[in-house]
């Protein structure tokens, strides 16, 4: 099991939205606050981000940038440009905009990505304000070469197009993560950096993520992982930031409310494959989750 894939699945609230975009200054475009991530790369020229709460930081070409959901921000040519609010096709997938001046180009690649605020994974709210990986030679290859795909087939429509730009933005955004998760690995002992690099907690989570519905306890999650219970509760609650049976309930939760929103398996079959013996247990605890009982969860599901 790829824990990355999966954490981002199950978290999914709708297909990623991308954008190719031309602007000459002076320009500004604005992102509101949403259920929405943002990863932005800088093909040609030069601008700014300009996070809510944070200084400017300035973007060169080849530069990456991802902004978490929930946490508006702007692109500007230079601050204190006029904005605009960033307005995407609700019918298209793939998108363009130009905003058009007297001053220097700046082209960019702009991908959105949708998130279900129920479904919030601990994995984002340990990511910064803004990540900003910037243009090295030698480094993230896989991560050029998805910029490089998407481009050209953003800048020449051709059959096919619609599901390739699709993929290519679900890569962009897990090469992105990965490569910073990989730039901080060497830097922190806490955190999700530190997970993705601990073969001991991958093959515990690993185990919960592939199996909500075993009867785990923090014995046999430790057993997985190779240490003592003692030293594998304390690392795992550092590391992740809960206890493991805390996740375990959590995770199990996520995937009950994935499931209902999706699907329309009987609450019986739910409650069975997330580790709960009757309905009623199974009920109780997601009530306890999300402030409401899985039906009216269920019920309330956007078309």
């Amino acid at each position: 099991m790829d824990l990355l894939s999966d954490v981002l699945a199950v978290m999914r609230g709708a297909q990623p939205h991308a954008a190719c975009t031309t602007t000459r200054a002076p320009w500004g475009v604005r992102f509101p606050p949403e259920d929405a991530a943002g990863c932005h790369v800088v093909l040609e020229g030069s601008c700014w981000v300009i996070p809510s709460g944070g200084p400017p930081l300035a973007l060169g070409a080849g530069d990456v940038v991802f902004i978490p959901p929930a946490r508006g921000y702007a692109l500007v040519d230079h601050p204190g440009s006029p904005l605009v609010d960033f307005q995407p096709s609700p019918d298209a997938p793939v998108d363009q905009m130009r905003i058009d001046g007297d001053g220097p180009a700046t082209s960019t690649l702009c991908a959105a990505y949708y998130f279900d605020r129920d479904r919030g994974h601990p994995l984002l709210d340990d990511l910064p304000g803004v990540i900003r990986l910037p243009t090295r030679v030698g480094r993230h290859a896989a991560l050029r070469a998805t910029i490089d795909l998407l481009g050209a087939e953003l800048a020449e429509r051709r059959p096919g197009s619609t599901t390739i730009v699709t993929s290519l933005v679900d890569m962009l955004l897990l090469l992105t993560l990965r490569a910073w998760f990989d730039e901080q690995a060497s830097r922190t002992t806490t955190g999700w950096a530190t997970v993705f690099n601990d073969q001991a907690m991958i093959s515990a989570l690993r185990g919960i993520h592939a199996q909500p519905d075993q009867p785990w306890t923090v014995e046999r999650l430790a057993a997985l992982a190779g240490q003592s219970r003692a030293t594998f509760a304390k690392r795992f609650a550092t590391l992740v930031g809960r206890t493991p049976l805390a996740y375990l309930t959590w995770w199990r939760m996520t995937v009950a409310a994935r499931m209902l929103r999706e699907g329309d398996a009987p609450l019986r079959v739910i409650a069975a494959q997330t580790g709960y013996t009757s309905e009623f247990a199974f009920a109780k605890a997601f009530k306890r989750q999300f402030g409401q009982s899985p039906g009216k969860y269920r019920n309330e599901k956007p078309l």
